[in-house]
């Protein structure tokens, strides 16, 4: 049995995925949790997300396995384009990300984000439309002042607050010397599914551009993108949603196939996300009481597939190693020992997926068009499988 003792509290910003998967953990080791998020609500929709490997694990351990397979999305197949349409080769998902078929889970980010929410909403006090605006640690615990005027004290803070984490700025500083850009931007949109497609996705590409259209399911929507090389970071964009659709209409300005069309959508779209495919490398994860964890530690690009993963996976061992001893110090070394190889290797697999789906050179995108042909033919993702399953979870056992 556990032993009588006050409750640590935590403050978690960040109400995605990292952040909601912590708090539910540390409730049910005890803590005092409250949850911070700069949005109105827990935000919906979103491009599908993956949960692989070690994160099936955890998400059966927390008990939500049964309801995210209830919204398993089942993509059936990519089918690779040349610059005229014509099919290079037709693959099952797993033959590119190197998922488990039958054991990996698809779904729409927010249905996660939803699930994960559902699970805590009644334990833990979630505070939205607000956000930290300073951090004073002091030793013995964290005086915070939030962007709405309140003060709080914490013992702990964990910022789970994404790519551009505020908490981490707060912390470590800017993020300039933590970003590693991967030489690639996006603009991501939805736009009707005028083409009927179900259950899998369309790529095309050029040397260095991809215009890639995926169906979730049976949808009248399509998740649209629009990927391109580029050697800078456009930073005069990022300020100005105007400059990102020219930026990206200039780049794909002589598509064949369906990118006039996806160019048009992306000028209308009123969901337009644009960002550049970067990473976060840190030489460490926490300062004095507060941590961070998911994105805003480790972020290792869309082009990984393991962002929501590694979050689930990176939560799960922080909240155990912080309920297995009253030293947070020893904890955070703990979490960060235990997790940090996991989330390198997983890091390093975007370089594999920016090789896949966004080829640089001519001579790159006839290399993986080899590939995909012989992958319709034998696929395999064993390499892949075994980084996405690379973590042996400890078993923390909760308190009766």
């Amino acid at each position: 049995m556990g032993t009588s003792s006050p409750k640590r509290s935590v403050l978690i910003s960040g109400a995605s995925i990292a952040g909601p998967a912590l708090a539910h953990q540390l409730h049910a080791h005890g803590f005092e949790v409250t949850v911070v998020e700069r949005a109105s609500a827990v935000r919906g929709g979103g491009y599908p997300i993956d949960v692989r490997g070690t994160a099936v694990e955890v998400v059966e351990r927390m008990g939500l396995l049964p309801r995210l397979r209830a919204a398993h999305i089942d993509t059936r197949h990519i089918t690779f384009l040349d610059a005229g349409g014509s099919v290079i080769a037709s693959v099952t998902p797993e033959a590119i990300t190197g998922g488990a078929a039958g054991r990996d889970v698809e779904l729409p980010r927010g249905e996660l984000a939803a699930a994960l929410h559902d699970a805590v909403r009644d334990d833990v006090e979630f505070l939205f439309g607000d956000s930290i605006a300073t951090l004073r640690d002091d030793g013995e615990h964290v005086d915070v002042t939030f962007r709405s005027g309140l003060e709080r004290t914490f013992d702990l803070v964990v910022g789970a607050d994404g790519l551009h984490s505020g908490t981490r700025e707060l912390i470590f500083g800017p993020e300039e010397p933590f970003h590693r850009y991967l030489d690639r931007c996006f603009a991501g949109f939805t736009m009707p599914n005028h083409l009927g497609l179900s259950h899998g996705g369309l790529v095309l590409n050029t040397p260095g551009r991809a215009a890639v259209l995926y169906a979730p399911g049976d949808s009248d929507v399509l998740h649209a993108f629009l990927t391109f090389v580029r050697s800078e970071p456009p930073f005069d964009a990022f300020a100005d949603p105007g400059a990102q659709r020219d930026l990206v209409a200039s780049v794909f300005a002589d598509g064949g196939w369906e990118v006039p069309r996806m160019v048009e959508a992306m000028r209308a779209a009123p969901d337009l996300f644009f960002d550049v495919v970067s990473q976060i490398h840190l030489p460490r994860w926490s300062s004095g009481r507060v941590a961070l964890v998911g994105d805003a530690a480790h972020a290792p690009s869309f082009l990984s597939g393991q962002g929501s993963s590694i979050a689930l996976v990176g939560a799960y061992v922080l909240a155990g190693e912080l309920a297995s001893t009253s030293d947070h110090r020893a904890a955070f070394t703990a979490y960060e020992a235990r997790v940090r190889p996991f989330v390198e290797r997983n890091q390093a697999l975007a370089h594999a997926g920016g090789a896949r789906l966004v080829p640089r050179t001519a001579e790159e995108l006839a290399l993986r068009d080899e590939a995909l042909r012989a992958a319709s033919a034998a696929p395999s993702g064993d390499e892949e499988q075994d980084v996405h399953s690379s973590l042996d979870l400890p078993d923390h056992v909760l308190p009766c």
